[in-house]
Formats: C-alpha cells, structure tokens, sequence
C-alpha cells in the first residue's frame, strides 16, 4: 500500500490520539504513491541525500525544520497546562512559560530556517517534520511505566523509565540531577511533550507550588547551575534526549510499517 505525505502526517497524529496538526509540525514537501520511507530524528541535506540513495519515496523528521522551526515556541503553552495541572497558580505559569518563549522566539531571527526544505524540494524528496505527536505519544509510554511501578522514592522512577527498552539501550542513563535518588518523589510531575524541557523557571515554579520530582528529558547546564546556586528544594529526573525520541518514532514506524510502508529507522534507539 501507498500514502502520501497528508496520510503519513494523520498516521502521525493517530499516535497521539490527536486531530489538528500542532505549529512544530509540518508536510513541508508533499508527495504520493510513497512505500518507503526513511525516519530520522534530526534531517538536513546529508540525510535527504541518503534517502535517495536508499530508494526512499519521503524523509520523515522529527525535530522541526523550515517553518515549524520558526513556529516551534508556539507549542511551548502546553507547559502552562501541566503546571496548572500539578497546582501551579495559572499567573506564575504563564510567567515562567513567557520567558521560554520569548527566548526561543529570539533565537528565531539567527536562523537559517529555509535550507533543509529547499535542498528537498531541489531533490523532488517528499519531506514531512512530525515532532509533539511523537513526543505525546512517548509521554504516554513513560507515563503508563512509572505508574505501573512504585514512585514512593525518586530511584523508583528512575528504575521504572530504565526498564523501557529504548532507554534500557542509551549509552546516557537516567540520572537524578538535582536531588537525590534517596529522596521521597512524594508529589511527581513527567514534563515532556512541551515543546523543549522548561530549564530553570519551570522546574522553580513546580519546587516552589508542592511538586517534589519534576521529570525532564534533558536540561541545560547553565539551568542546573541556577537551581544549585539558589538552592532550591526539589528532585530533577533527566532521562534522556535520543531514548525518549526513539520511543515515539518507533511508535510512529510501526504504525506506518502496519499501513504497508517500508521504514529505514535511521539513527534510533531499538524497542525490543
């Protein structure tokens, strides 16, 4: 069976159980009749150059490029929606998360957003950028292996998300950051599928409003220092960027693997 680019994007949002395509993703250059397709997490010239090699009828990235790049903070008010979840006074998240996006948003200028799509439309590669559907669809994976394991310590749901197979196989382990593995987890809360990790002014409002344990995938250097130097009371998960990936775009393989298309899984984590 063949798709084409807007059945591969539903397939994308099927995973999350979504129907709108949120602002960090995008059909960048559409196509048909396509059977095999390669998957990276991040694509630019070299990639698509390899697709074509491979026989590949589309690239599928994950992280944002060309004009969900430039709209990628806009994904970001999902942060406002787990904080105030957690009991997060809406005015402090709003705050938190308006300093995160208006970073990113900065940055936006500095880009040169446009080449990746232009050397795919150059080549005629169907190019396609599925990035918060896979990452909501890794959020529910590790949510369901934290629950369904004991959280009465931080070291409980440091083991449980090291039992998943994609992070079972990263080079990076789990890591306690900020904290101690020994500490309670007490109140816990997973921050993924935001966007980006919500660094320092994210995890301070969850400390300081009863979140004991804030779950990142990654978080800078400079926003550990911050929370260090201020010393702030809390518990910071990290578990890592490639394996959390993995996990939605393998999620994302099989289901395009189950529609009768070929995947080449390029660079991600194996699930088994």
């Amino acid at each position: 069976m063949a798709l084409d680019t807007g059945q591969i994007m539903k397939i994308g949002l099927d995973l999350a159980g979504w129907k709108k395509m949120p602002a960090d993703s995008a059909v960048h250059v559409k196509g048909r009749n396509i059977r095999k397709v390669l998957i990276a997490i991040d694509v630019g010239t070299a990639e698509l150059m390899l697709a074509r090699q491979l026989g590949c009828d589309a690239v599928i990235a994950h992280h944002p490029i060309g004009i969900a790049s430039v709209n990628f903070y806009k994904v970001f008010d999902r942060h406002v929606e787990y904080m105030v979840e957690h009991g997060v006074p809406k005015k402090i998240a709003l705050q938190a998360v308006k300093r995160l996006k208006e970073r990113v948003e900065t940055r936006n200028h500095a880009d040169i957003y446009s080449d990746v799509v232009g050397a795919a439309k150059a080549l005629g590669m169907p190019l396609v950028n599925i990035h918060q559907p896979c990452d909501e669809y890794m959020r529910q994976v590790i949510f369901r292996a934290i629950k369904s394991g004991s959280t009465e310590h931080v070291s409980d749901i440091v083991n449980s998300v090291g039992r998943i197979p994609e992070f079972r196989h990263a080079a990076t382990k789990v890591r306690v950051r900020f904290g101690s593995e020994k500490s309670k987890a007490g109140h816990w809360a997973l921050v993924v599928a935001a966007g980006t990790n919500g660094g320092y002014h994210i995890a301070k409002a969850y400390f300081q409003h009863g979140v004991n344990t804030v779950i990142y995938l990654h978080v800078d250097y400079g926003d550990l220092t911050k929370m260090r130097e201020e010393k702030l009371t809390g518990n910071l998960v990290v578990m890592g960027h490639l394996a959390g990936d993995s996990i939605g775009l393998n999620g994302l393989a099989e289901r395009l693997e189950g529609a009768g298309v070929e995947t080449i899984r390029m660079g991600i984590l194996p699930n088994k």
